[in-house]
Formats: structure tokens, C-alpha cells, sequence
């Protein structure tokens, strides 16, 4: 595990090497393949080990927390490195419902979103909701927040509010177009946003050959299907072969649909891709999930695809 933290550390030192404005952490919880649970913890020790990219949440799930709680971690975070700090904002539980249970939570919580976004912004705004209470660190950090979702829910929550809108295309495409509509014929203008603002997620794999790129997300797609179909408890390993053979099936053509915006290919090709993709997205800022499984090839991904987009879309 710690072996991945430092990976996180290589990945974003090399995004700040490259000109990539920011780097965000999900919150998810009971996964073998992620270790960003303790989302605030990690953004910490990762800007401790770089110097000027933004770092952030994509995004905490809000309603597995109190307000309060998240006002004072990422107000410590602005305060100990002042300017670059986000918090991306989400409903979802990020985790499965046994999960769910183990947190603590109330089902209903996620009911309450809404509402726990402005006591959220009002302490770090310095103007609480709560009379007598003030999030000390927090208060007056004005940390920017970002609605982060896959639904029109997301959407209009967003537009309503006059925050950015993050959509999770990288994993869940289906609405995509739809929402980004929506959130911008809707948006009302807020204290910290004028316009409208949307940011897209792609997946990307660059590397110097089509044939290589093709094998790496290859490999990845293999990683995510295997994840998803052996959760259940007793669940065999399935071998590449047995994989390949399930992606043939109406289930495993649902489940490779997740990856449906994917930039794959030479610094050229992704460069292409993803100018077209930001087009049809209708995005101001397209956020990179890099799928190579092996960290070299990640560092070497978002290097050529810096490479192949500078002075374009903000990556």
C-alpha cells in the first residue's frame, strides 16, 4: 500500500512537471485497487511532495460525512498550502451497501445533500448556518467547491448553485450531453462563479505506438471487467481468455460500455481524440483518468499527452 502512495506522488510530480492544472482523489471505500479513502490524508501528503499543482477531492462523498468534519479537513489543507487546494463534492456512498452499513451511515443520508453543500460553503465562507459554530481551520478559506455527479441530478444541483460541474463521463457516460445541456441553460451565477463551467472525465492511454496503447488499455479493461464480476463473495478468478470471451456478452458489453470515451493511441491520436471529445462535451477542462496499469507507463502517458495537447484544452 504504501508502495501506491508513492506512485500517486510520481504521477502527480509529473503532472506538475507537465503543465497539468490539477490532481484529484476519489473517495471510495472497501476497494482493493484504491487507496484514496482517506481522501483529505492523502492530498495532504501529496502536496506535501509537490510544490505548485492544485490538489483535490474528485471528489469526497459528502453524505458519508458531517459538514462540519469536512470544513475543518480542507480548511487545514487551504491553510498549510494556501491556493491549491479543491473539494469536489459528490452524493454517492462510494461503496457497495454492506459498506454503507460499516460507515455508519443512514441511507437516507444522500437526501440531505443539498442542504449539507451550503453548510459546507457557508463555513469555509466564514458565514455558518449554524449559529455558533465556525469550522477553526476552515472559516474564510473560501477552499472552491466543485458538484461532481453522472445524473441530471448533479446537473441542475450544480447550475442552481453556481458551482463548476464536474461530470463523470470517464466511467459513466450515459448522460453526458444531456446533463452538460441542462446544467448550462440553468446555470445561475454565484459569488464564485460568473459562467458556467464543466469539466469532463476521459480515459486516456498515450504511448509511442498505437499497437502498445492498444495493449495497455487492453489490460486495464481486463482489471476493471475481472473487479466488477468477482466482488461477490466465492466469485472464481477468471482467466484473460474467459475475460475476453464475457466482453463478447450483452453483460460484458454493458460493463466495457463504462470506458466508452477512451483516448488510445499515439501522442497524435489521444491529441485528436480529445479535442474532438472536449468539442462534443461541450468541456472547459477535461480531467485524464490515465488507465496503464504499470506506473511507468502512467508517468509516461501523462507525459506524451501534455506533450500532445499543450497550448489547447487545460488538461
Amino acid at each position: 500500500m504504501a508502495q501506491a502512495f508513492e506512485n500517486s506522488v510520481a504521477l502527480a510530480r509529473a503532472a506538475e512537471e507537465h503543465g497539468y492544472e490539477r490532481v484529484w482523489y476519489a473517495e471510495h471505500h472497501n476497494m482493493e485497487r484504491i487507496a484514496s479513502s482517506a481522501t483529505s490524508l492523502l492530498i495532504g501528503y501529496v502536496a506535501g511532495k509537490t510544490s505548485t499543482i492544485r490538489l483535490g477531492a474528485g471528489g469526497v462523498m459528502l453524505p458519508n460525512h458531517a459538514p462540519l468534519t469536512i470544513a475543518e479537513q480542507f480548511g487545514t489543507l487551504a491553510s498549510l498550502h494556501p491556493g491549491r487546494i479543491d473539494l469536489g463534492l459528490g452524493r454517492a456512498p462510494g461503496s457497495d451497501q454492506v459498506t454503507m452499513r460499516a460507515m455508519r451511515r443512514d441511507p437516507m443520508s444522500a437526501e440531505s445533500f443539498p442542504q449539507d453543500v451550503l453548510e459546507l460553503q457557508g463555513y469555509l465562507a466564514d458565514e455558518s448556518r449554524v449559529p455558533g459554530v465556525r469550522a477553526t481551520p476552515g472559516a474564510g478559506t473560501n477552499v472552491p467547491l466543485y458538484i461532481l455527479g453522472s445524473s441530471m441530478f448533479g446537473a441542475r444541483l450544480a447550475a442552481a448553485y453556481g458551482l463548476p460541474y464536474a461530470f463523470a463521463s470517464h466511467f459513466s457516460p450515459g448522460l453526458l450531453e444531456q446533463a452538460v445541456a441542462a446544467y448550462r441553460a440553468e446555470f445561475t451565477p454565484s459569488a464564485q462563479l460568473s459562467e458556467p463551467y464543466v469539466i469532463a472525465g476521459v480515459n486516456v492511454v498515450a504511448a509511442a505506438t498505437s499497437e502498445s496503447a492498444r495493449q495497455q488499455f487492453e489490460t486495464a479493461r481486463r482489471i476493471l471487467v475481472r473487479g466488477l464480476v468477482t466482488r461477490a463473495p466465492g466469485a472464481p478468478d477468471y482467466s484473460d481468455e474467459e475475460i475476453d470471451e464475457f466482453l463478447t456478452t450483452p453483460n460484458g458489453r454493458q460493463l466495457a460500455s463504462m470506458l466508452t470515451y477512451s483516448a488510445v493511441g499515439t501522442p497524435d491520436e489521444v491529441g485528436a481524440y480529445l479535442a474532438a471529445f472536449a468539442e462534443k462535451a461541450q468541456a472547459d477542462e477535461l480531467i485524464l483518468a490515465h488507465q496503464s496499469t504499470l506506473i511507468a507507463d502512467r508517468v509516461e502517458s501523462v507525459r506524451l499527452t501534455a506533450a500532445a495537447v499543450l497550448g489547447a484544452a487545460t488538461v
